[in-house]
């Protein structure tokens, strides 16, 4: 555990200029985050909130009665599998809103085509392929008026969704999301980014429902192996 805590100032360093120019090539609107703000990042407390939170999904799965498995009962709940939890992928980040919004299709996996708010986009800092410091950046949808029953129930929420190079091997075939919850009013919030928890949709475990597949602009080109694994083989 005490490696965990180790931190390379030239990592720091290399990971906060990159973050830098970033900000600066994407779009006049975004801001730069030169300054990441001084939350505990404390590796035991990440590993401990990751467990509790695999523990409530766990339980959520099997006894509550909103539980997809319940609503199927033609499926199976046998635990859900995780990637081993890393703490180098959680990262905190402003929520960069675009000048102009876009509203944009997103089709749903029953091919219905949603209509979608391009709001804006979330960056981290995660260990690459070679385990070098990276920059992703994660796109953020709202839900429009069009669709007026998740509108009216969930207007503020922020959505936010990916595939990466491990979709269709180790993890679900139409890709993952990430809870991030609603949006904060305060422009300077920042928000905790953990892909440790990152899920699959309901869709992953029955046919009954219809969740929303990552556009190709939404494609991560690096294998994200934390959160959550396929269900069914």
């Amino acid at each position: 555990m005490n490696s965990l805590r180790r931190t390379n100032t030239l990592d720091l360093i290399l990971g906060y200029a990159a973050l830098f120019m970033f900000g600066l090539a994407i779009n006049g609107c975004s801001r730069t985050e030169v300054h990441p703000p001084s939350l505990d990042l404390d590796s035991l407390g990440i590993v401990n909130d990751n467990m509790a939170h695999r523990a409530e999904v766990d339980s959520f799965f099997r006894y509550a009665n909103d539980s997809p498995f319940k609503r199927d009962t033609t499926i199976e709940y046998h635990g859900i599998k995780w990637f081993p939890i890393d703490v180098h992928f959680r990262g905190v980040s402003l929520l960069h809103r675009y000048a102009k919004p876009e509203t944009v299709i997103v089709v749903g996996t029953k091919g219905e085509e949603r209509k979608q708010l391009r709001y804006g986009f979330f960056t981290i800092r995660v260990p690459g392929v070679d385990g070098q410091l990276i920059v992703l950046k994660l796109n953020v949808y709202k839900f429009t008026p069009y669709d007026a029953k998740r509108y009216a129930l969930y207007r503020n929420a922020l959505s936010v969704w990916f595939t990466d190079e491990s979709t269709g091997k180790e993890t679900y075939d139409v890709g993952r999301y990430v809870e991030v919850g609603d949006e904060d009013p305060d422009h300077d919030h920042w928000y905790v980014i953990d892909l440790n928890k990152s899920y699959n949709p309901y869709c992953a475990y029955s046919n009954m429902f219809s969740c929303a597949v990552p556009r190709t602009e939404d494609h991560i080109d690096i294998p994200l192996r934390v959160g959550e694994m396929k269900y069914h083989e």
